[in-house]
């Protein structure tokens, strides 16, 4: 209704133009006034507008041209006017109508747009997978906030770059020649196929990733699209799994082992004994009896490692203070003569933990102990006790030389030793204790030197 009293409006007001300048214009031009009446409705009404207003014009100027003795128009020209404005005024309604109809059309074609714009904005921006596009020269044109998080680079920083950056050797160097040889033969061995590719981030290291790959086509230019899964976690829980079962076939070798070997160690050990207190405590063969009782003491002492390692007790929590624990530990390693010049600090302290005492003082113990290996029996081992996220921390800190990084990768794997004489399963079995308390162990080493380990275990325990 609207539309159509602005349209009767329109064509009063020009009514009243036209009347006021009646002496100026007598009977002529008595259609000019109401064009831009029609005009006006059409544009604002649309067609139903526009017909009235030409309708409502046609009547109005019609009266104009009236003659003197009655109703009617005047003469033939005056017929043929008439008709020519009243079509003239139905192509001009129509004519607007087509374009009010395009103008809403386009308006519906770009909220349709600009909704799938912001969804698909938000998709990109919200999901966890990187998503990459890049063009047929491999430059990439866009990279959003689960690719940033991936590789470690702000998006400002890789657009417009080669791909490639984003791979380990020898794919690096390859991928060029690929994207090459796909654009020419049109043979492609991963668009279209997900694979397992290998990653690598802005500071160098490396990370397992699915890798999709898909083509599009934009304003005739070929486009490449890759999503990318971080399959880490899926690594690590496939590596655990195959750790798992490689400690339950140790175990079950380790208990015969322990039923085979330890039992009769024990025997030789006894007769070794005999054998040396017949030859005396100076006797020309004490020595190497000695040595030989050593060597099956230390034998026997690497078996009582291995069966702790491969059958690892379950703990039996009960509420422990850690700070005590440690402290006591400390002053049983100073008993050791070996360990009299080597200083244990204890400071700060946390809540209890449901925690198996023995099994961490175990821990502790070889902790201690691999920090005074490494200070050779000289130094200072500060122990840092706090609580951070929940959960109780505890930090060892030698002042040794620290851990080369390839030996920093191998220090958790069973035998693995730098040591002359040592079983490799002190901090293995360590690990092994920590973590049947759902606790976290790491070593860290600062540039400065020396060697922090770091022992996490859940305030609350299970």
């Amino acid at each position: 209704m609207r539309r159509y009293a602005a349209a009767v409006l329109a064509v009063a007001a020009a009514l009243l133009f036209r009347y006021a300048l009646r002496d100026l214009f007598e009977l002529r031009v008595p259609f000019l006034p109401f064009y831009p009446a029609v005009v006006a409705a059409s544009w604002y009404g649309g067609l139903g507008p526009g017909l009235v207003a030409t309708a409502l014009s046609v009547i109005a100027s019609a009266f104009f041209l009236l003659p003197p003795d009655g109703l009617g128009v005047g003469d033939v020209s005056d017929r043929l006017s008439l008709a020519v404005f009243a079509g003239t005024g139905v192509l001009i309604a129509w004519l607007n109508h087509r374009v009010l109809v395009a103008q809403q059309a386009h308006r519906t074609a770009v909220g349709v747009s600009s909704a799938r714009s912001e969804r698909l904005d938000a998709i990109l921006n919200t999901t966890v997978d990187g998503i990459i596009v890049i063009d047929a020269r491999g430059r990439i044109e866009s990279f959003n906030p689960g690719a940033e998080r991936l590789f470690g680079y702000p998006e400002g920083e890789v657009l417009g770059r080669n791909v490639s950056l984003l791979m380990p050797s020898p794919h690096h160097e390859e991928h060029d020649a690929y994207l090459a040889r796909y654009l020419a033969t049109g043979r492609a061995t991963i668009i279209g196929v997900g694979r397992e590719v290998q990653g690598r981030r802005k500071d160098g290291t490396t990370l397992p990733l699915h890798l999709s790959v898909g083509q599009i086509t934009i304003a005739g230019e070929r486009k490449f699209t890759g999503i990318l899964h971080d399959l880490s976690a899926r690594v690590a829980l496939e590596a655990q799994l195959r750790e798992q079962a490689a400690l339950a076939k140790l175990g079950e070798m380790a208990a015969v082992v322990a039923h085979e070997v330890k039992n009769p160690l024990a025997g030789i050990r006894g007769v070794m004994q005999v054998l040396e207190q017949r030859a005396g405590h100076d006797g020309p063969n004490a020595p190497v009896l000695r040595e030989i009782i050593a060597r099956i003491d230390s034998l026997d002492h690497m078996m009582k490692d291995l069966l702790l390692f491969a059958r690892p007790p379950k703990p039996k929590r009960a509420p422990t203070d850690v700070a005590p624990l440690v402290a006591n530990t400390a002053r049983l390693l100073a008993e050791d003569p070996s360990w009299r010049d080597v200083d244990v600090e204890v400071d700060g302290g946390a809540a209890p933990v449901a925690a198996d005492a023995e099994m961490l003082k175990i821990v502790f113990e070889n902790l201690l102990i691999n920090g005074a290996h490494a200070m050779q029996g000289h130094g200072r081992i500060r122990v840092a006790i706090d609580e951070v996220d929940a959960m109780c921390q505890i930090a060892f800190t030698d002042a040794g030389p620290g851990i080369p990084p390839d030996v920093r990768e191998k220090v958790f794997m069973p035998f693995f030793t730098t040591k002359s004489r040592g079983s490799g399963l002190g901090l293995p079995t360590a690990k092994r204790f920590v973590e049947a308390h759902d606790g976290q162990i790491a070593i860290d080493c600062p540039p400065a030197g020396g060697t922090t380990v770091v022992v996490r275990i859940p305030m609350g325990g299970s």
